[in-house]
């Protein structure tokens, strides 16, 4: 047999399956989707087998071809479907094929190859070898005879003078090398200690024991009177003993010591409460119908679900997925990363228990992979996770729901640049399963998609099933009243603080009635830039074009881009005036100023800073929902998927932090993000009330957001989208390139771009796309200097494909890019390449 293998090396001018021979015995393991070790360019590289074909039908020369090395999994990690899954990634997305794999799988599963000597057991056959053997270091010989195969990293260590002795011991026979491929991380197996088998004659035993043997007997008893297997660790612990004294029991066969495999459970010890399927309510009833009935019918079709926040649309999920479940089918739920806190995964472990596997960022490597293995063994059926869940390996979808559709994380910002809504929608067509994207502020693309279908087919059964809405909250809720301070008027007013007069009355309000608040400020550390009032210098990052933020608790200096710290300056570093300030305002800035305007005030902050710890988010949010504390302050990750009932303000600080952006989709996440923010208040019992505090009140994205009118805003955002060309109406490709050198990226750029012009000629598609455009057309704006113009010492200039209609837009720039990529055309500028690109900085 042929193996087509995919290689593990990151680079364009391998990408493509290359040919290995399957050896004889691995005939009956390897098959489309097993990762294998194979011989590359003078290593062991891991590859991913795609496909097989017969020797005898292959066109290949076999005296060139290499074996496979070895096979790393006795199960393939990557389905079929998978694969299929991967090549229409690598396509669409215009990335490597290793890429888009290794996207599909765990970190876990990312091997290396690491070289291993061993003791030859043949050298003393062999003369020289058996003279050089006198030549070792002392003591060499016997720790390799006793290690068997050890690293070289190792060997070195050990005995870090014996490289040119271990050198002519590998050339004359006397040590073996190897290369085998290792993960990072491992099955988990825990050393365990088992209880007799005859616990009768163990007791008589326990008996007659010798009293010299005092601790032996102590830990058979403790055996005994636990009754069952315990981890090695747990009985020395409970014993006070040694695992001398317990291996000396085993010996006399009074105890089974044996490595047991065990998962890294993350939520190991955690009750879940069992919850039981809400009534609902007439809306919710028949979304449910309808998505159910796609579920039943095996169609794979999109939903798209706008119903307002507090309207129940997680329960319309859980009953959902039950019957998807039902029908012995399994289902992905997709939640934004910052969404995916303690409260989202209890209700879907306290619903459907451990046919749950959580999927994010926040496990570690192996916590991941056990819950990644649970779903491969079909141990799950449900998968809930961020972005990268959407690939879990499930044989049989029926469901895919991605909640918060709109979230800008469900795009990658790293290669592949994928999108999971559209990879969703790709992933149910091959298993002809439903999606429902679910958004109370969906993205315009979904929802112009989504009011499209409705206008082309009228009012009929196929026009509802692509939009479905929930226009009120359970229980007949209010929507939380909206008022908007002009900041403006506060600062002719004398007021200087960062707090309105208002914000701050309902703070004190609060706090005096035992009722809870969350602040929203989208800005991390304590001020935005460091700035001199006398010369005019600000404290810039050297690697970037990007001023630094300053973090008052460690009192430094920090670039939010490449990492760059450096401590606050006392005088300015340009004129050395002592009038150097902070200005703007901060998560950390917002904390100190609380506790100076509200004595005793309890506040817990939630940004990057806050954050990184593990179990850190659980532990803040556990904290605030036992109200133990009476304010949440925080970025963005305050704003979405939190539902806690004595939240009854909540309070925006600086709504026009992303307003004004040089970026299209400015205004519509503005508007998502107010609106996310706002329906965190009054979700229960208690009537809420939100406060936005802006300098620009009059914008349409503030105003519509204040009344709760979605519809109002799309209607003004579409008119000046449409205006300007932008998706909508049309699609995009950002190209970045970078170069440490300005000339030769400048003089890369531009003939890049006038290639792509020339191109899209000649496939007769080149033309200006707006509004007012026909039905074809692609036009290359740029290159221009990118928003940041420097990034970790690198200069960054980008070019903008925008094109409508059906256009193989991807098809032209591949092409265009090859000679760019490939050859020496590019002069070592480096390419980015981002199809419908979410982030233009």
């Amino acid at each position: 047999m042929i193996a087509r293998v995919i290689v593990d090396v990151p680079s364009r001018q391998t990408d493509r399956p290359f040919d290995y021979e399957v050896p004889q015995e691995l005939q009956g393991w390897i098959e489309p989707g097993s990762r294998v070790g194979v011989p590359f360019a003078g290593r062991v590289l891991q590859g991913f087998v795609i496909g097989l074909a017969p020797l005898d039908t292959a066109e290949v020369d076999r005296s060139r071809l290499k074996a496979i090395a070895e096979l790393l999994d006795p199960l393939p990690p990557l389905r079929p479907d998978l694969i299929e899954l991967a090549e229409w990634v690598s396509d669409k997305y215009c990335c490597t094929m290793i890429a888009a794999l290794q996207a599909m799988l765990p970190a876990a599963l990312k091997g290396k190859a690491e070289r291993y000597v061993r003791w030859s057991e043949s050298f003393e056959a062999n003369e020289p070898a058996a003279a050089a053997a006198v030549l070792l270091p002392e003591g060499m010989r016997e720790w390799l005879k006793r290690s068997g195969a050890v690293k070289l990293d190792a060997l070195r260590e050990r005995f870090p003078d014996a490289a040119e002795y271990v050198k002519a011991a590998i050339r004359l026979g006397l040590l073996e090398e190897q290369v085998a491929i290792r993960d990072k991380v491992s099955i988990r197996k825990v050393l365990t200690v088992f209880p007799p088998d005859n616990v009768e004659e163990a007791e008589i035993a326990i008996e007659q024991w010798p009293a010299r043997a005092a601790k032996q007997r102590d830990i058979l008893a403790h055996m005994l009177s636990v009754g069952t297997s315990m981890p090695m660790q747990q009985l020395l612990a409970e014993t006070g003993s040694s695992a001398s004294v317990v291996k000396a029991v085993a010996d006399k066969g009074w105890l089974t010591i044996r490595e047991v495999e065990t998962e890294r459970d993350p939520y190991a010890g955690r009750l879940f409460k069992k919850t039981e399927p809400l009534k609902l309510t007439e809306g919710q009833a028949q979304v449910l119908e309808q998505i159910a009935a796609s579920v039943h019918a095996r169609e794979p079709k999109p939903f798209l679900l706008h119903g307002v926040t507090g309207s129940g649309k997680t329960e319309v999920y859980l009953q959902a997925i039950q019957e998807c479940l039902d029908m012995d089918r399994q289902a992905i739920v997709l939640v934004p990363e910052i969404s995916l806190t303690p409260q989202m995964v209890e209700r879907f472990k306290g619903r459907f228990g451990d046919a749950v596997a959580v999927l994010h960022s926040r496990l570690s490597h192996g916590e991941k992979y056990d819950e990644w293995r649970k779903i491969r063994e079909r141990r799950a059926q449900v998968a809930v996770g961020a972005r990268s869940a959407i690939f879990a390996p499930f044989e049989s979808i029926g469901l895919i729901i991605i909640d918060e559709e709109h979230e800008s994380s469900y795009k990658q910002e790293e290669s592949p640049k994928y999108h999971a809504r559209d990879v969703a929608v790709k992933r149910a067509r091959q298993h002809g399963a439903a999606v429902v994207l679910g958004s109370a502020t969906p993205s315009l693309e979904s929802y112009a998609a989504a009011t499209a279908i409705r206008s082309q087919h009228g009012s009929g059964a196929s026009a509802a099933a692509a939009l479905l809405t929930m226009p009120g909250r359970v229980a007949d809720r209010p929507m939380p009243p909206v008022e908007v301070i002009d900041m403006r008027s506060e600062l002719q007013a004398g007021n200087r603080s960062m707090f309105s007069r208002k914000l701050y009355e309902e703070l004190a309000n609060r706090l005096e009635r035992g009722e809870q608040s969350v602040l929203l400020l989208n800005r991390r550390g304590y001020s935005t830039f460091v700035m001199c009032r006398s010369c005019g210098y600000t404290a810039m990052c050297p690697h970037c074009d990007i001023s630094l933020t300053y973090h008052q608790k460690t009192r430094l200096l920090r670039c939010h881009y490449c990492g760059h710290s450096e401590g606050a300056p006392a005088k300015c570093p340009s004129c050395e005036s002592e009038h150097i300030r902070f200005f703007g305002t901060g998560t950390q800035r917002v904390e100190e100023e609380l506790v100076k305007l509200f004595p005793g005030i309890r506040v817990i902050r939630m940004d990057v800073d806050t954050t990184t710890e593990k179990g850190s988010h659980e532990k803040w949010l556990k904290l605030f929902g036992e109200r133990k504390a009476d304010v949440l302050l925080g970025t963005q990750m305050v704003a979405k998927g939190l539902d806690f009932p004595y939240v009854t303000l909540v309070g925006v600080i600086a709504a026009d932090t992303s307003l004004h952006l040089p970026d299209f989709r400015s205004a519509e996440r503005t508007f998502q993000l107010l609106t996310q923010v706002a329906g965190r208040a009054g979700r229960h019992e208690l009537p809420g009330e939100v406060v936005i505090q802006s300098y620009a009140p009059e914008h349409y994205a503030i105003q519509t957001a204040q009344q709760h009118d979605y519809e109002s805003f799309v209607r003004e955002e579409l008119m000046h989208r449409r205006a300007m060309g932008y998706p909508p109406y049309c699609r995009l490709i950002l190209i970045t390139m970078s170069h440490e050198q300005l000339p030769m990226l400048t003089d890369v750029g531009e003939r890049f771009a006038q290639r792509l012009r020339d191109a899209a000629g000649v496939a007769g598609v080149y033309g200006r796309v707006d509004g007012t455009s026909g039905p074809k057309a692609l036009d290359v704006l740029g290159p221009v200097a990118s928003p940041i113009a420097r990034m970790k010492d690198r200069y960054r200039f980008q070019c903008m494909i925008k094109y409508r209609g059906n256009v193989d837009a991807t098809g032209l720039l591949n092409k265009t890019l090859q000679p760019f990529l490939q050859g020496t055309e590019g002069r070592g500028v480096q390419f980015g390449i981002d199809v419908d690109p979410h982030m233009i900085l």
